[in-house]
């Protein structure tokens, strides 16, 4: 599949989402933090775990959030990616959006080494709480426990009308 048609695809996934979850109005920045940290900043902790035949590797898979130390992505998350994982290219390259709830979603983008598992996800801006919304984690894969972990920090930006 192209990359024009993977995007397009994508595009409607996300227009679905948010016409499904019915966003009719910005809710406020009640982005909290569970270990202390200031609303507008701080600290980002999470565990996510990718299951088949949730996450198959094809577009639209998706990953469910298991912990977070930040309310705004709640355990149940689900985490939606773009693109198809190619396990035999050095890198899986991709948007994503996490989707925490109706008119909750935040945007971003995603590398990772095939071979290791980790790398870096960005997330920056979205619907609702994730208005203004930055964030900037490491991503790393633990065999063990069967989870991924992102671990970074977040910040929250207001935006004036």
């Amino acid at each position: 599949m192209r990359r024009h048609e993977i995007i397009k695809r994508f595009a409607g996934l996300v227009a679905v989402v948010m016409l499904a979850a019915g966003v009719t109005a910005v809710s406020a920045l009640g982005v909290a933090s569970k270990a202390g940290n200031s609303p507008r900043g701080g600290a980002l902790h999470v565990t996510k775990v990718c299951v088949y035949p949730d996450f198959d590797g094809q577009p639209g898979s998706f990953c469910t959030i298991k912990s977070s130390n930040l309310s705004a992505i709640g355990a149940g998350s689900k985490v939606f990616y773009a693109e198809a994982d190619d396990p035999s290219a050095a890198f899986y390259d991709t948007d994503l959006y996490v989707y925490a709830g109706p008119g909750n979603s935040a945007f971003g983008h995603v590398k990772l080494s095939n071979t290791t598992g980790a790398g870096v996800l960005t997330l920056s801006g979205g619907t609702g709480r994730f208005r203004g919304f930055r964030a900037r984690v490491d991503v790393t894969y633990d065999a063990a426990a069967d989870l991924w972990h992102w671990d970074g920090s977040y910040r929250i930006t207001s935006h004036r009308h």
